[in-house]
């Protein structure tokens, strides 16, 4: 394995138990998804973007408690 691969294959892995346990995907159904598909299916197009990290600071000065 060259070194970009022995870095990716653990990351890779872990993946597919992810993919498996959540999505009930076998081994070969998530080799066969793009990272398209396994991004959708994770996370579905309607879910709102993460707060960003300045939005999170701004809300808390903004706190009264």
């Amino acid at each position: 394995m060259s070194g970009d691969d022995a870095r990716i294959a653990p990351v890779a892995l872990r993946w597919c138990a992810l993919a498996a346990q959540l999505l009930g995907w076998r081994p070969d159904e998530f080799w066969a998804a793009t990272p398209a598909e396994l991004k959708a299916a994770l996370a579905p197009p309607d879910t709102p973007p993460p707060l960003a990290r300045d939005d999170l600071f701004r809300m808390m000065e903004h706190d009264d408690g």
